[in-house]
């Protein structure tokens, strides 16, 4: 069992007392490795999701599993818990099956492998690392069909498997892999670039231990564990109130025309731990929707989401996850059952981010984000060439970041904050596509004190016949604004063909026949605004008319009078805000747009031109599951 052999490498290891400058060296060179991780792999792969857009996530771990640098990762706790066999050197193993290690992955195009590092025949570190592998199989291409109803309909899965054993690769099981995708030589090159970066983890601890000796090594790590934890302890202490905060979000629909869905969370402080219950969530989707959210991935969320607002020179890692409690009901969206379909999970995954920011946000609204983080759009587009060579695409596009107690959001930016857009000359050099239009999208960001990112505008002119499929939410409900910031515009998907129809596509949808000429204009979210617009410098408002940020119309929206030769007028400005002011009265705290869901869907097809989702259908075993706490 692995936990035993782990036990005997820690008992060989010895606790030592490590002066603070070997400590910061140590931690210096792991982090430098963790990126080192990453230029292997962006230089190996081939995939432009992996290649282009960095969609992986390294890691660097104790000889308990425990993250000490990375990003975004606590992937070696649940392999543990569902793996059975040995660990041994030259060890690798991989899984893409979320439920063999309880959604320490979330659907099954991450392919997650891990390395034992040794040094001398002794445990001293784990490396890990996954990435979205662009196919897997399954019913569509790109292996993400918005209609799933179990998870083997969305490509091979495999449990926790030996993928290198003492060094030797096992063929036979890559070559199942391989042989179940669509896009076999992506895989290959991804799977090797992925075993190069772990490699080079290794490398490098085993430098370092050779350097400082293994147990210098292993107490340093303990002590930045150590470190992280006292910090966050007086975050939690600070910044979590006893007080129990609650809020609730929504999933736009399922891509089965059912909707929406809600995400539910409390959150409060007993002592030291902070709790995070999901209790009055709704039951899990019968479409791809559900998110199997690991609690350690979920600390690692929050933990990140805390530093960033409230103390960004924390250095994050795994070290602080016995102060927070995460309780989370099964059968829900966030802790479906297998077989349930997981592959769409990427929009309950970016809203757990915006629940985050109005939970922490209430007991501090002095630090309060607004909501944008909402979504990763997915968009893809595959079919055969003029000479019969298959193409498939798979990007990643990006919304408007919100607004921010100190600054405005970005505008189409992502929400992870290691990845890249894909070039559009590498769009247009490798597949039969002419980007027409990249540009963010005027007003589409809430107007606030500090303004919500604006929404990104992306023209894709196809050249040959093909299909495409479309991953996206925030069509129907509105990224909210916080302390008087009003709500960031929605997202929308216009197919204009070629003979002059137009088509306006639902945000979740597989299938769509494209031929050549035809424009699909693929607008995303904007962030919602942060503060009082009437409280925004006028000027700063008039530059952000000048770059074409906001339109002379929507600068009225901050109180703002833009006369004809681009300057601010004063004295209308100052008579239009107090106009504006007198009519809306007090600032709210939270700012949705709606007042409540189903006035909301009364106006969907008004004022988006797509039908209102009718009410998600639960199974009753879901329904009872879900009003169960958990053990």
């Amino acid at each position: 069992m692995p936990a035993k052999i782990i036990e005997r490498s820690k008992k060989r290891l010895k606790k030592v007392k490590v002066d603070t400058v070997t400590i910061d060296i140590i931690e210096s060179a792991l982090r430098n490795a963790r990126f080192e991780m990453d230029t292997v792999l962006f230089r190996t792969a081939m995939s432009p999701g992996i290649r282009e857009q960095h969609d992986e996530f390294p890691m660097i771990a104790n000889v308990d599993g425990k993250m000490v640098v990375g990003q975004f990762g606590s992937f070696i706790h649940g392999f543990m818990q569902g793996y059975e066999g040995t660990v041994e050197e030259g060890d690798v193993f991989l899984t893409n099956d979320p439920y063999s290690v309880r959604g320490a992955i979330s659907h099954a195009n991450d392919w997650l492998m891990l390395m034992p590092i040794y040094r001398a025949g002794r445990l001293i570190a784990w490396a890990a690392m996954f990435g979205h592998m662009t196919d897997v199989g399954g019913k569509v291409p790109g292996s993400l069909p918005t209609d799933a109803r179990s998870i083997y309909e969305e490509g091979v899965t495999v449990p926790p498997v030996k993928i290198y054993r003492k060094g030797a690769l096992n063929e036979d099981v890559l070559s199942i892999l391989l042989h179940n995708c669509r896009l076999p030589h992506w895989n290959l090159s991804d799977f090797n670039a992925i075993v190069a970066a772990l490699r080079t983890a290794a490398a490098r601890c085993i430098e370092i231990g050779e350097r400082f000796g293994d147990d210098v090594f292993h107490s340093a790590m303990a002590e930045m564990l150590a470190r992280n934890r006292r910090a966050m302890r007086e975050l939690i202490q600070r910044t979590v109130p006893e007080k129990k905060q609650y809020f609730e979000d929504y999933i736009c629909d399922d891509g089965m025309n059912m909707g929406p869905y809600k995400i539910a969370c409390s959150m409060w402080r007993e002592g030291e731990k902070c709790i995070f219950d999901f209790a009055g969530t709704d039951p899990q989707s019968i479409s791809s929707i559900n998110f199997l959210l690991n609690e350690e991935m979920f600390k690692m969320f929050a933990g990140v989401y805390m530093i960033m607002v409230f103390d960004p020179q924390i250095l994050f890692n795994d070290g602080f996850y016995d102060l927070m409690e995460v309780r989370i009901p099964p059968g829900t969206l966030l802790k479906p059952q297998k077989p349930a379909a997981l592959s769409c999970r990427t929009h309950a995954l970016g809203r757990i981010f915006d629940v985050l920011g109005g939970l922490l946000g209430q007991g501090n609204p002095q630090f309060m984000c607004a909501a944008g983080f909402s979504d990763s759009p997915h968009f893809m587009y595959s079919g055969h060439d003029r000479n019969g060579e298959w193409f498939q695409l798979y990007q990643i596009t990006f919304g408007g970041i919100p607004g921010k107690p100190f600054g405005d959001g970005p505008d189409g930016h992502s929400l992870w904050p290691s990845f890249t857009n894909v070039p559009n000359e590498f769009l247009e050099s490798y597949f039969p596509l002419r980007i027409e239009t990249y540009e963010t999208i005027p007003d589409s960001g809430g107007p606030g004190k500090n303004r919500g990112g604006n929404g990104l505008r992306i023209g894709y002119r196809f050249l040959e016949t093909g299909e495409i499929s479309i991953h996206d939410d925030r069509w129907l409900t509105y990224p909210w604004g916080v302390n008087g910031g009003l709500p960031g515009a929605r997202s929308r998907k216009t197919l204009l063909r070629a003979d002059g129809s137009r088509e306006l596509l639902p945000s979740k949808i597989d299938h769509v026949r494209v031929e050549a000429g035809d424009l699909l204009l693929a607008d995303t979210w904007g962030g919602g605004g942060c503060g009082d617009p009437l409280e925004r410098d006028p000027e700063m408002v008039r530059f952000d008319v000048a770059a074409g940020l906001v339109t002379a119309e929507g600068a009225r929206r901050y109180g703002v009078v833009i006369d004809a030769a681009g300057t601010v007028d004063a004295a209308a400005t100052g008579a239009l805000r107090a106009e504006l002011a007198k009519r809306r009265g007090a600032v709210s705290l939270f700012d949705r747009g709606f007042a409540s869901i189903e006035e909301l869907k009364s106006r969907c097809v008004a004022e988006t031109g797509l039908p209102a989702p009718i009410q998600p259908k639960f199974s009753a075993w879901a329904v009872k599951a879900s009003a169960a706490r958990p053990g």
